[in-house]
């Protein structure tokens, strides 16, 4: 991915800057992921929020490095449960998943990989796979695993020590 990248909505009215690369993309099968993709998509007529075999492709950005530079406005949060800590938000003028926040003091933005321009980012891993229900055959070798690996929980505490450090 190039040094500057976007988000962007279907409809082009909101996009979110992205600087540098993300330090995790990944395929996420857990129940809440499949749920709220499901559940947005039956919303209206925006593009898929998931894979076609069920998971939902998303790159982990630092806070600091995500800003919403156009459309603020017409994000919405989309909660499953009201008392989550997670919220997916959704380009109200399209319908599109745009990246999911968390109100738990998390460090990162989950942006969803179908909204990034360039596209083409490469899927590391697979996670909570012991979650799919698919038939589909495996859509690429990226690594698969039924919960959240040691080698994501790294890559995850390596950011947070950099972000730290001024990194």
């Amino acid at each position: 991915m190039s040094e500057l990248s976007f988000a962007r909505c279907a409809c082009g009215q909101v996009e979110c800057q992205v600087t540098g690369a993300p330090f995790l993309s990944a395929v996420c099968y857990c129940d809440d992921c499949q749920n709220a993709a499901r559940n947005i998509e039956r919303a209206g007529q925006g593009p898929p929020v998931a894979e076609p075999d069920g998971g939902t492709a998303l790159c982990l950005i630092r806070d600091d490095n995500f800003r919403i530079s156009r459309g603020a406005e017409l994000l919405q949060p989309y909660r499953l449960d009201p008392a989550s800590a997670t919220s997916r938000m959704v380009a109200s003028c399209c319908n599109a998943a745009m990246f999911l926040t968390f109100a738990d003091g998390r460090f990162w933005k989950s942006i969803m990989i179908n909204r990034m321009v360039p596209p083409g980012l490469a899927i590391e891993m697979r996670l909570c796979t012991r979650f799919r229900t698919s038939n589909l055959p495996w859509p690429d070798a990226a690594p698969r695993h039924g919960k959240f690996p040691l080698s994501a929980f790294l890559k995850v505490g390596r950011q947070w020590l950099n972000m730290k450090m001024g990194r």
